[in-house]
């Protein structure tokens, strides 16, 4: 045979190689794509046996629940993983334009049961475990809430990914995977104790760890004269995800989490000659970035760690989009066209200068082009207006840390400038105002700004709250681009907040009105009617008093207090900051104690206050009206005098899934923040969805749930936002001290240490800075707010008169869908259509 021949034939054979290689991973892939697991009880009890002997490794002398709570994870998640393959799949051959949520937080809760709803097969697994001697309600107990988020921004952040997937819109949800949560709170002797809050001990059996997706993240280093940022240290972002079911439609989305991992495991020069720690010393350092959400940043070391975990995300996330839009797409003409970007807050804002950086630096565009593509992809949403909680990094901090990116923000503050000035000619006090550039007392870098600057959409997250940034916050901007600015006002899922934490009264509005409320809330105005009708009244009347005994037993077994349950079940459950003014609801209670310790008490409605908060590890002030709410709580519920009259509950390491105790329980919502301050809430849209009544002040959300439910069904009290600024100039606290004596008896008992006789000094600082200034007016709003609680009182005593309330809450909670916040925000600021998965799950 000849050299030629020899060369054909070896080529012929390599080739029927790869034909049939290629076969046999079509016939793989085909495999894969043309069968999909069945969800009856039979599949689920095969997969979850199989799971508990494959994946746990476990016989029935080793099995634990934790692992049965393991396998159950296991056999839905394959169930997701069909659905979710399909519908990336989908969302690649459409090439319809995507949307970004970047968020520093997630506060996702448990996963097991809202991914059981979303699958439709709630009932089936039930069967599936009772069957194989195991109940869903202990094993969905043991699963940790995931630790990615603190408050109401967090929980947002996770109802809209929910939204999103529910209404097929092509997004992804982007944020840290932190290892621990912002902390376990633990009461002890009243004191709030913050303990690690390690929730991944045992793993995530939710998450896919993705390390194809890898990317460097650079920091410190010096500019070069031609502006290449050299000398960088790097770190490694590895990607995990997380599937985002939607409600019975198919459609899974992703949430993908950032970890940080060193460049190299360890020194292996330092380890060999014993110095073990400085072997490890970088990948430790490395590591924390993504170790705790919120460290403490009331010291240098804080700070610096807090903006490295902001620039580490949105980096490793702009290059993942970036990536992504590459896959179809050969230059960045249609980049805003297929792209859009959702800063939550502006943690995330770093994101502009670093996007910047890529399209200039590394993908060769020119600056005008590069800043066209950033206004038309970028959108921001403010969540406060709160000056402390308006990120700003000081110039020395950001230059030391990200050098390039501080010459980038330099550049867009040089040209905007520029603008201001063609249009304000003269206007120095203008250009001060409005630079990115903060010269005093601190040179330093106004992030909001920057986030303003660089989005095509500013908006509030409220009717009111937008007012007040367009009028205040941000009037300068407002009146350059008006066109930027609007409202979405915020919603909360209903799966989550209603079908799945209060299953009685889910069923029970399904069975008079159908399911059709689940994917659209304004279907419970069907309700009202029902509100008329004396048989549903009082099926709606023993629902409530069953969930109330279900928390009474709670609160029994974890704080060792019993609660009449016949008692108004008064709540206020949010994160602990002075302007949400817990203050003033301890306050009315001593007011409500001294009442029943007087000579002539007269006639009394009972109550259980029911607490739940954290306060920030460095936030003094809030962690010391925890420690006063549970001192008043000690000396009320152990005074015999009081009885089952009134009872002060606190319930520690407040979160997702106790409140999904606490909400459907709950009489009474108290949203009592100083009018003005709250931008928005979702707390409040969450009791009401349950039928408990308001108690709130016009601030925030509550303007529009006034206006939804009618002024009958809340109870408002108080200062308004313009009377708030109105009587700042000219308030003075002693002035209410003094003229009201019921007023005066409190505050005096909290000073003079009534509360806590072994330190009577304890609570003096609270009480100085109520007469010394009460910036959130909590003795210009005590009277109006305990004549307030007196008509609740009143309406509680006529049962029948507050479930009709109770009803119409509910019934009028449509507009706080988060359906409706994400579809505004697909069709005004996202411009994204519906895509549906290619899948057919039928086949089985």
């Amino acid at each position: 045979m000849s050299k030629t021949d020899n060369k054909k034939t070896q080529k012929n054979s390599a080739k029927i190689k790869s034909d049939k290689k290629q076969e046999g991973k079509e016939k793989l892939w085909e495999m894969i794509e043309d069968s999909y697991l069945a969800s009856d009880k039979e599949a689920l009890q095969k997969s979850f046996a199989g799971h508990l002997e494959y994946s746990q490794a476990k016989t029935r002398y080793s099995a634990t629940d934790f692992d049965c709570y393991k396998s159950l994870a296991y056999s839905i998640r394959d169930r997701l993983m069909e659905r979710w393959n399909d519908t990336q799949e989908g969302y690649y051959n459409s090439n319809e334009k995507r949307v970004y949520y970047l968020s520093m937080e997630f506060l996702m809760g448990r996963a097991l049961c809202n991914n059981l709803i979303n699958l439709g097969i709630q009932e089936e697994s039930y069967k599936a475990l009772y069957e194989l001697g195991y109940n869903l309600e202990e094993l969905r107990e043991l699963e940790p809430d995931a630790g990615l988020g603190n408050g109401g921004l967090g929980r947002l952040a996770a109802c809209f990914l929910d939204s999103m997937a529910t209404l097929q819109l092509p997004g992804c949800g982007y944020g840290i995977r932190y290892a621990y949560g912002i902390f376990e709170q633990k009461i002890e002797n009243g004191f709030q104790i913050e303990k690690p809050d390690n929730w991944l001990r045992f793993g995530n059996p939710w998450e896919i760890v993705r390390p194809e997706y890898t990317y460097n993240i650079e920091f410190y280093g010096t500019v070069s004269e031609n502006n290449e940022w050299i000398n960088t240290r790097k770190v490694l972002a590895v990607a995990y995800d997380m599937p985002i079911a939607g409600y019975q439609n198919d459609t899974v989305n992703t949430l993908r989490l950032w970890s940080s991992k060193a460049t190299e495991e360890f020194a292996l020069e330092c380890f060999n000659k014993g110095d073990y720690i400085k072997a490890v010393q970088e990948k430790i350092m490395t590591e924390n970035i993504s170790k705790v959400l919120y460290p403490k940043d009331d010291i240098e070391p804080g700070k610096e760690l807090r903006l490295k975990q902001e620039y580490f995300f949105v980096s490793a996330t702009l290059q993942d989009i970036l990536r992504r839009y590459r896959v179809n797409n050969k230059s960045f003409d249609n980049f805003s066209s297929k792209s859009a970007i959702q800063l939550n807050d502006t943690h995330p804002a770093i994101a502009i200068p670093e996007f910047m950086r890529l399209l200039v630096d590394k993908e060769g565009l020119s600056w005008e082009t590069s800043w066209d593509l950033c206004v038309k992809t970028f959108a921001y949403t403010n969540h406060t207006i709160l000056p402390e909680a308006l990120e700003k990094w000081t110039v020395e901090l950001l230059g030391k840390l990200l050098p390039r990116h501080l010459q980038i923000i330099y550049e867009i503050n040089r040209r905007f400038l520029e603008k201001i000035k063609e249009f304000y000619p003269g206007d120095t006090d203008r250009m001060r105002r409005m630079s990115i550039i903060e010269e005093e007392p601190v040179k330093s870098v106004r992030m909001a700004y920057l986030a303003i600057e660089g989005s095509h959409s500013v908006n509030g997250v409220a009717a009111l709250h937008t007012q007040i940034i367009k009028e205040k916050l941000f009037r300068d901007f407002y009146e350059l681009w008006p066109e930027k600015f609007n409202n979405k006002t915020n919603g909360i899922t209903q799966r989550r907040w209603l079908k799945l934490c209060n299953r009685r009264l889910s069923d029970l509005i399904s069975k008079h009105t159908g399911e059709a409320w689940v994917t659209d809330l304004y279907e419970l105005k069907k309700l009202i009617p029902l509100a008329e009708d004396k048989k549903f009244r009082e099926e709606w009347r023993k629902i409530k008093e069953e969930n109330k005994r279900d928390l009474a037993e709670y609160i029994k077994k974890h704080n060792g207090v019993e609660v009449n349950i016949n008692s108004i079940f008064d709540c206020q459950i949010k994160r602990l900051h002075e302007y949400k003014r817990q203050l003033l609801n301890v306050l009315h209670i001593i007011t409500l104690y001294n009442r029943i310790k007087s000579i002539f008490p007269g006639e009394f409605v009972p109550r259980t206050f029911i607490f739940g908060a954290k306060a920030a590890p460095g936030y003094y002030m809030a962690k010391l009206i925890i420690k006063l709410i549970n001192s008043v709580a000690h000396v009320i519920n152990n005074d015999p005098d009081v009885g089952d009259k009134l009872k002060v509950i606190f319930l520690e390491n407040y979160g997702v899934s106790l409140a999904e105790k606490i909400f459907p329980a709950s009489d009474l919502s108290e949203q009592i923040s100083t009018a003005g301050m709250e931008a928005s809430g979702t707390g409040n849209m969450k009791f009401a969805l349950n039928g408990a009544l308001t108690i709130g002040t016009l601030d925030g959300a509550n303007v529009e749930i006034k206006e939804e439910v009618g002024d009958e069904n809340i109870f408002i009290f108080g200062l308004k936002a313009e009377e708030v600024n109105d009587l700042r100039d000219i308030y003075n606290p002693v002035d209410y001290y003094k003229s009201n004596r019921h007023l005066k008896q409190v505050i005096d008992m909290i000073y003079d240490g009534y509360f806590n006789q072994e330190d009577k000094d304890l609570f003096k600082p609270l009480i100085d800075k109520l007469l010394g200034g009460d910036y959130f007016m909590l003795l210009a709003d005590y009277a109006s707010y305990v004549k307030c609680q007196e008509k609740v009182s009143l309406t509680f005593k006529n049962q029948d008169e507050w479930t009709k309330k109770s009803i119409l809450n509910a019934a009028c909670t449509g507009k706080f869908s988060s359906d409706r916040t994400i579809k505004e925000y697909a069709d005004e600021i996202w411009q994204v259509k519906p895509v549906k998965p290619k899948g057919n799950f039928n086949k089985e």
